[in-house]
C-alpha cells in the first residue's frame, strides 16, 4: 500500500485530503475521558496541514442507529483536535449535507475541518453494497485524495473504510502504517518466548484469536470475565461470576489442544470476589474478598485476579521476549478490582519484552491507571482490529488501501 510519505512527496498543497480517522473516544456527557485515539492520528493530520492540504477529518463515534443523536456527536472530539493542533478546526453538523459542503469549501490551505459522526448516515454501516456505495459517492465529492488512518475501524466493511478508497487515490496514514508494522512482529519471525495475555468479559469474543494463537504462542494467560468459563470447563464452581456455558465445550477443546501442542495455558489460582457487580459511578466500597479459584462460594462474583495470580502472571511474563495483551483482568474502573490489570501492566513495564497492548479497554486501563505509555512497546488504537489481524482475517480497511 502507498503511504502518506509518498503522498507528501507528490505534493498536497491546495488538495482536499479526506482523512478517515478514529476519533471514537469515551465521553462522560460532552467530556472526553481518554483522548488517546485523537493524539494517535495527530501526526498524520498535522503533517498534511503543514504541507498545505485542506484536511477533511471523518470518523464514527459510538453506535448511533443511522440517524443524528446528540449523545454521539463528534463536536467534543473536534474541539479537542483543535486544542492539540493549536489551530481552529471547523466543524460540520452533518456528514455530506449543506454544512459539510460549506465547511470543506471554506477551508484554506493548511486548515482542518471535522464532519459529523459518519454513523449518523445509514449508508455508512449498511450491509447493502449499493446503499454503502451511494454514501461513499457523496463523501468522495468532498475530497481529492483519501488517507486511511482509522485503525480501530479497518475490520469494518463500512462506506468510509472500504468503499470510499476505491473512489479516490488512496494512501495509508502514519498510524495505520505503524499498527500494521507492529502486528507483523506478532505474526512473522516472532521473538520467543511469546506470551499472550487475554482478558475482557466474554470468551466468545476471543475464540478466533485463541484458536490462531494455539499455533503460535508459547503461553497464554487468561483473566477477566472470560476466565470463569475456563475455570468452569476445568470442573470448578464459579459462584455468580460471568459464565458462557455454551462455550465450555470449545474451551475444553482448546485446553486439550494446548496440552497436546505444549502451549502453556495459565489460569487464575485465586480471585477477588464480591456479592454483586460494583457501582462504577460512585466507586462505593464493594466488600471484596479473596478466595481460591477452585473454591468460589455460591452468591459471590469473581471480579479480578487475586494477589497470588498476580505474582504468578508476573513470573510468566518476566522472561518473555514478546507479549501481546488484550483485555483487562478485572473491573479495573473500580479501585477494589483494579489490582489484576495493574499487575499485568506493571509486569510488562518491568519486562524486557517487546510488548503490545491491544487497544480497547486494556489501552484505556494503561492510561487510567497512570502508566507511562512510552514504557510499552506499542499501544494499539484498535482492539477488535488487532484481534482480527492476529486471527489471520482479511481486514476490509487494509485491503482497500492496497493497490
Amino acid at each position: 500500500m502507498k503511504t502518506i510519505d509518498e503522498l507528501l512527496a507528490e505534493g498536497v498543497a491546495g488538495k482536499r485530503v479526506f482523512v478517515r480517522a478514529d476519533l471514537n473516544v469515551p465521553l462522560d456527557g460532552t467530556t472526553i475521558t481518554d483522548d488517546g485515539r485523537i493524539r494517535a492520528v495527530l501526526p498524520t493530520i498535522a503533517k498534511l496541514a503543514e504541507a498545505g492540504a485542506r484536511v477533511v477529518v471523518a470518523s464514527h463515534l459510538g453506535r448511533p442507529k443511522g440517524a443524528p443523536d446528540p449523545a454521539f456527536s463528534l463536536a467534543p472530539a473536534a474541539a479537542r483536535l483543535g486544542e492539540l493542533l493549536g489551530a481552529d478546526v471547523a466543524f460540520a453538523t452533518d456528514t455530506v449535507g449543506e454544512s459539510a459542503r460549506a465547511a470543506v469549501a471554506g477551508l484554506a490551505d493548511g486548515q482542518v475541518a471535522v464532519i459529523e459522526n459518519l454513523r449518523f448516515n445509514p449508508g455508512e454501516t449498511s450491509k447493502d453494497d449499493a446503499e454503502r456505495g451511494a454514501f461513499a459517492d457523496q463523501l468522495a465529492e468532498l475530497a481529492d485524495v483519501y488517507v486511511g488512518d482509522g485503525f480501530g475501524a479497518v475490520h469494518r466493511k463500512h462506506a468510509s473504510v472500504f468503499d470510499l478508497p476505491a473512489r479516490l487515490p488512496h494512501y495509508a496514514g502514519y498510524l495505520i502504517a505503524t499498527e500494521v508494522g507492529v502486528l507483523k512482529k506478532l505474526t512473522t519471525d516472532v521473538k520467543r518466548p511469546y506470551a499472550v495475555v487475554l482478558g475482557g468479559a466474554k470468551v466468545s469474543d476471543k475464540l478466533g484469536v485463541i484458536d490462531h494463537l494455539l499455533e503460535r504462542a508459547d503461553r497464554i494467560l487468561i483473566g477477566g470475565g472470560m476466565a470463569y468459563t475456563f475455570l468452569k470447563a476445568q470442573g470448578h464452581e464459579v459462584g455468580s461470576s460471568l459464565l458462557q456455558e455454551d462455550q465450555i465445550p470449545a474451551v475444553q477443546e482448546y485446553l486439550r489442544r494446548a496440552e497436546e501442542k505444549g502451549v502453556e495455558f495459565v489460569l487464575p489460582v485465586d480471585v477477588v470476589v464480591a456479592p454483586a457487580f460494583p457501582d462504577l459511578k460512585t466507586k462505593a466500597p464493594a466488600h471484596p474478598a479473596t478466595v481460591a479459584a477452585d473454591a468460589m462460594p455460591e452468591g459471590q462474583m469473581g471480579l479480578d485476579n487475586g494477589p497470588e495470580t498476580n505474582k504468578l502472571y508476573a513470573s510468566k511474563l518476566a522472561d518473555a521476549a514478546t507479549v501481546f495483551w488484550n483485555g483487562p483482568m478485572g473491573v479495573f474502573e473500580h479501585p477494589d478490582f483494579a489490582d489484576g490489570t495493574r499487575a499485568v501492566a506493571q509486569a510488562l513495564v518491568d519486562s524486557p519484552a517487546f510488548s503490545v497492548v491491544g487497544g480497547g479497554d486494556s489501552a484505556a486501563a494503561v492510561r487510567i491507571l497512570g502508566f507511562d505509555e512510552n514504557a510499552f512497546g506499542h499501544i494499539s488504537t484498535g482492539g477488535g482490529a488487532s484481534l482480527e489481524y492476529l486471527e489471520g482475517k482479511t481486514l476490509p480497511g487494509l485491503a482497500a488501501l492496497e493497490d
